[in-house]
């Protein structure tokens, strides 16, 4: 069994990069959005929100990969759609009930899905596939 530092996987290194360019974008809003630096309304709002549970479902699997060993470890549908809903009952319902700084949008629920089953799809880009030929076997 290859440890994760032995693994050479050209697609494992693209996807490294990703999340670290989308580590970057995240960080770079949050910093400018405490600078109190305009941003475009789109993007002050809403990117963030796309970009959350990508990234912690990335470093959540990173870390069990690295603690179980096993570089195939991939988080389960229902646990991705699990953390999706937490996200938004807590962001969106909850937290806006206590502190008026927090604002309950429904769009952000939505991204935050969206984000959720981007980060599935990237992970498991086998069920795209079986998303396709399911679709041409019912023509």
């Amino acid at each position: 069994m290859k440890s994760l530092k032995q693994n050479r996987n050209p697609f494992l290194s693209l996807k490294r990069l990703i999340y670290f360019v989308m580590s970057v974008i995240a960080l770079s809003i949050y910093v400018m959005q405490k600078q109190n630096i305009a941003l475009p309304p789109l993007i002050n709002n809403y990117v963030n929100d796309l970009l959350c549970l990508p990234l912690v479902l990335g470093a959540i699997t990173f870390m069990i990969r690295c603690l179980k060993k096993d570089n195939s470890f991939m988080l389960p549908m229902r646990i991705i759609l699990c953390m999706a809903a937490f996200y938004s009952f807590y962001f969106e319902y909850y937290l806006p009930e206590l502190n008026p700084r927090y604002t309950a949008d429904w769009i952000d629920v939505l991204l935050y899905f969206t984000g959720a089953l981007a980060f599935y799809f990237v992970e498991n880009p086998n069920e795209i596939s079986k998303l396709f030929k399911r679709k041409t076997h019912l023509l």
